[in-house]
């Protein structure tokens, strides 16, 4: 495991609360928007989101420890980013900003594949929010180490091979964001 370095990045253009989200219904079909914000408010609203999975060459992951000031699932270990795309905006393009925002990946949105999408609600109980997505899974390629992880994003990064980590996430749930299992059941099904 790696923490992320503390280096100071450039002040956010706008608070990621307070930036819009698509609402969808059950078969994923847009039905409007609202902040970040209030689609975590508990019950929640259904709103599409992705969840990127990168592997190299050797076939392992990279995972991220959410970092501490997370408003959801803080310290957590999760996959390699989330995010929602703006509404209307293509997940692969959305998906490929997110990862330089948070590691300082710079990838192509072509070089990334939608592998499947699932559905789940989760509340977390140390700040009451509560996470109902459509969430797309999103995989690629990357070789290397993030080469600039966004401490208040990312506590720790790892390179993990992925039956070790199905079988730490069946072990200890609790370590994990409850949207890891989904991602997972997409990408590498049994």
């Amino acid at each position: 495991m790696t923490t992320a370095p503390e280096t100071n990045h450039a002040a956010r253009t706008a608070d990621r609360e307070t930036l819009p989200v698509e609402l969808v219904d059950e078969q994923g079909r847009a039905t409007g928007e609202c902040p970040v914000a209030r689609a975590h408010t508990a019950p929640g609203l259904l709103h599409r989101a992705f969840s990127v999975l990168l592997a190299d060459a050797r076939g392992r992951v990279l995972m991220q420890r959410r970092a501490a000031v997370k408003t959801r699932f803080p310290l957590l270990w999760t996959n390699t980013c989330c995010g929602h795309p703006a509404p209307g905006r293509s997940v692969t393009a959305a998906a490929a900003v997110r990862l330089g925002e948070e590691l300082g990946i710079v990838i192509d949105p072509g070089e990334l594949t939608e592998a499947g999408v699932f559905s789940y609600r989760a509340a977390d109980s140390a700040s009451g929010r509560v996470e109902h997505e459509w969430d797309h899974v999103v995989v690629g390629r990357f070789e290397g180490d993030p080469p600039n992880p966004d401490p208040a994003e990312i506590a720790e990064w790892a390179w993990v091979r992925p039956e070790d980590l199905i079988t730490a996430v069946r072990a200890y749930p609790a370590h994990y964001t409850p949207w890891l299992p989904g991602v997972l059941e997409i990408t590498y099904p049994e």
